[in-house]
């Protein structure tokens, strides 16, 4: 999925201003405010380049786990102490439980599906000790984004200079990002591009799937980055 810009993922948000740390307390705030169990473990799935695992370390006995091997490469270079792990959002095991399971940065879209979006809210619940919480940072819902719109991000550093952009595609729910990068290094110019899909779904459906999995739940429309915030509390 990153196969290609995974090495500048990092420098493509930091110059769009994405602030981890913020984000982080932010979010920290919110989990105390309704996480019930005791305990201080954290999974952050779809974990990207392990940004906010950083950010949160210092909160909590953090675990990633992301899908795409080469953004996992960066997280565990960046955060060698963390226990990451490589498989699918959507039907993933692992031998332990956690107070508070996040999937941050509106990496659900990435399941594309309904169905899929209903397996990843009851792999999240299956991981969690009662009393714990699921957060779930959403893609825009079908309406907000348009086909057609065109988008741009800028990288102006002194060795390293990237234009990404995209003409955005919207098909049925599905939300298309056809990336082109544009990349300068003292190696020289490289041209390639990346294509992202990502699912639209409606704020009843996620209510619905988080109900499904029998979880109460709460929506907070403001949430880290002005995308609101899934939170479902684990009954004890």
């Amino acid at each position: 999925m990153f196969s290609k810009s995974a090495g500048f993922y990092d420098a493509i948000y930091a110059a769009v201003g994405k602030d981890y740390v913020h984000e982080a307390g932010t979010l920290h705030t919110i989990i105390r405010q309704h996480k019930r169990s005791l305990g201080n473990a954290l999974l952050d799935i779809a974990c990207g380049t392990g940004a906010h695992v950083q950010a949160l370390a210092q909160y909590y006995d953090v675990t990633g786990l992301d899908l795409d091997p080469n953004i996992l490469d960066v997280a565990r270079r960046r955060c060698p102490n963390v226990a990451f792990y490589q498989a699918d959002m959507a039907d993933f095991f692992l031998e332990h439980k956690f107070d508070v399971v996040a999937c941050l940065f509106s990496s659900i879209g990435y399941v594309k599906t309904l169905e899929r979006l209903r397996q990843v809210i009851a792999a999240m619940k299956k991981h969690l000790h009662p009393g714990g919480v699921s957060i779930v940072e959403p893609w825009f819902p079908p309406g907000v984004l348009q086909s057609g719109n065109v988008y741009a991000a800028f990288v102006d550093q002194p060795q390293l200079k990237i234009a990404r952009m995209n003409v955005h595609e919207i098909v049925e729910n599905v939300s298309i990002l056809n990336f082109h990068y544009l990349v300068a290094t003292r190696q020289g110019v490289e041209h390639f591009t990346e294509q992202h899909e990502l699912g639209l779904f409606t704020h009843e459906e996620y209510q619905s799937a988080f109900q499904s999995a029998g979880f109460e739940t709460i929506h907070d429309s403001k949430g880290l980055d002005g995308r609101g915030l899934y939170i479902g509390m684990n009954p004890l």
